[in-house]
């Protein structure tokens, strides 16, 4: 199949959106229809914690074995027709986990060459690296000891593997994009300032990094998807010669690919309009996109600028232990209960200031709600510390006693618990050229990628798009946002993002009066004495907001009720004008 290389589009198949999706899916694209190379996403920021306690129990661990068992079942195929396999379920240990690829290749007969990447893995240089590595969001200096320390790679050394023969690159911390971005420029044979193509590339591995996400998954409208019960088909981008892309999916798979689907990906997890990749800034503000037949949405119009002298770095390290009691207060006087229960435990506990951190969180209900459940508002107790001990029975147990020795009608929705461990992510950057990318080939050969350069400038400016002057049309008081606009968020460490589009003009500009980021502010009281950041992304109909440190240090250790922020969108869209 890959005899057509550089002659038509690259079909480059997404099976994976996180560590823990579906199992089936890397079957279903190689068996659905005809692709070039088989990707997908296994590393979320936490993921990294994950896969550092599994290497911490197992130094031949620290990959995602999902993707092994994934390889035990279309390895065979893939080899038959000639379809590669670009992965990042590398994680903190590629080598072990193209290692497990070849033994799999050996057991079933295959002929099979599998290359590796390292580089990103900075723990052996970390402490030379402090000066460099203050907090991205808040500047503070980096003064812990750090468990991990990964640099985001680019696309350039899967390009460089497929380049040598590779059949199987298997990455570590590669950013979501570079699993579409160096298949595409391998296949195309682009050059490193091609900024415009790069950039193209990178929209479409945003787009199709979280699966099926892009096809329907977490999807505003979903009462657009057809046979909303049918699981949804995993995304595919054909990414032509010039960075521009076909969205699809295999025929008669589940979901839907529209316009508005693509929209909410390209709005996931994302900041300013200029988005950084090691390879090139991608301008998403200058990104359209176009219905071109069922299940099919072009992306075209992207453009580049050189790629950024940083690279960012994602940083864990262990925040200590946590536990967590959530009591339960029905009917009349709940706060005045919670009051009660808060004070009966801290004074049995000796005080809050025994603990490093506290966190105290009471969630009324209508106390003549229809039903008893209803009726219940909740009271969420939480507690920090290095000290194990002090968080873990002690707490719980203590929270327990109370039963029948506090407010009227306590319950609560667990018994005694341990304490668990927890990290912190910590987001910030190096100078590109402190990171040291090898590819790594099966002759034992070694690749040096050099960083992506930083110039030349693009050849015409690029000119952020403007609105259309189209007269807003107001949504009328008491109406729901969601009536109108669909949302996506998500988490990028501490940070929240929420992207919210219009599908016509005079909602856009109506949008774009309102939504304000102090109004977005007051519709969540949880981001209180948060910075909130406001861009707008005329081309997609879309503003899109930054909360900075509204989930805390990150998923791993935030006391929030949306950890990863997923619901917030949907929030936001319950809101009324």
């Amino acid at each position: 199949m890959n005899t057509a290389r550089g002659t038509r589009p690259v079909r480059i198949a997404n099976c994976s959106g996180f560590y823990g999706d579906r199992i089936s899916a890397a079957r279903e694209m190689v068996e659905g229809g005809p692709i070039d190379v088989l990707t997908g996403d296994w590393l979320a920021e936490l993921t990294m914690l994950i896969l550092y306690k599994a290497r911490r129990r197992n130094a031949e661990a620290g990959y995602a074995t999902t993707f092994l068992t994934q390889m035990e079942q279309v390895l065979g195929t893939c080899v038959d027709r000639g379809i590669k396999v670009v992965t990042n379920a590398g994680g903190l240990n590629p080598a072990g986990c193209a290692d497990r690829v070849r033994d799999i290749a050996t057991r079933l007969g295959l002929r099979v060459s599998v290359a590796h990447i390292e580089g990103d893995d900075l723990m052996d240089r970390i402490d030379g690296l402090r000066p460099h590595l203050a907090h991205l969001d808040t500047g503070e200096p980096f003064t812990v000891d750090a468990v991990s320390a990964n640099a985001y790679l680019g696309g350039w050394g899967i390009a460089e593997a497929l380049g040598a023969g590779a059949d199987v690159v298997v990455c570590p911390r590669v950013t979501d994009a570079s699993v579409v971005v160096g298949p595409s420029a391998w296949w195309w044979g682009w050059s490193r300032t091609d900024w415009d193509r790069l950039a193209g590339a990178v929209a479409a591995g945003h787009v199709v990094e979280c699966g099926a996400q892009a096809t329907g998954g977490n999807y505003s409208f979903f009462g657009e998807i057809p046979e909303p019960a049918k699981p949804l088909g995993f995304p595919i981008a054909e990414v032509r010669e010039d960075g521009s892309s076909i969205i699809t999916k295999h025929p008669g798979t589940g979901g839907l690919v529209s316009v508005g689907t693509v929209t909410a990906q390209l709005l996931y997890e994302i900041g300013a309009p200029s988005y950084l990749n090691p390879d090139v800034v991608t301008r998403l503000d200058t990104v359209t996109l176009t219905d071109d037949g069922p299940d099919r949405v072009l992306i075209s119009g992207a453009r580049g600028e050189p790629a950024p002298a940083t690279t960012k770095v994602c940083i864990n390290y262990e925040g200590g232990y946590r536990n967590r009691m959530t009591f339960c207060l029905t009917g009349l006087d709940q706060e005045a209960k919670a009051n009660w229960l808060a004070e009966q435990l801290f004074v049995r506990l000796g005080g809050r200031e025994r603990f490093a951190h506290v966190d105290v969180r009471f969630v009324p209900a209508p106390p003549d709600g229809s039903t008893q459940e209803q009726a219940t508002g909740r009271l969420h107790v939480t507690v920090k510390d290095p000290d194990e001990r002090s968080v873990g029975r002690a707490f719980s147990s203590a929270a327990v006693e109370l039963s029948l020795a506090s407010i009227p009608g306590f319950f609560a929705t667990g018994g005694p618990s341990d304490a668990q461990a927890y990290g912190v992510y910590w987001p910030a950057l190096v100078p590109s050229d402190e990171v040291d990318q090898v590819v790594v080939l099966d002759t034992g050969s070694r690749l040096r990628i050099e960083p992506s350069p930083t110039e030349p400038a693009p050849s015409t400016p690029i000119v952020a798009p403007r609105t259309t002057g189209a007269a807003p049309t107001p949504l009328t008081a008491g109406h729901a946002l969601g009536e109108r606009f669909g949302a996506r968020s998500g988490d990028k460490g501490g940070n929240a993002n929420v992207g919210l589009w219009a599908t016509t003009d005079g909602d856009y500009a109506w949008l774009c009066e309102w939504l304000t980021a102090e109004r977005l502010g007051s519709l969540l009281p949880e981001s209180h004495g948060c910075e909130i950041r406001r861009y707008e992304l005329p081309n997609l109909r879309a503003i899109n907001f930054v909360i900075v440190g509204y989930l805390g240090e990150g998923v791993a250790s935030t006391t929030v009720f949306d950890p990863q922020a997923k619901g917030l969108g949907e929030f936001v869209r319950s809101r009324r004008v």
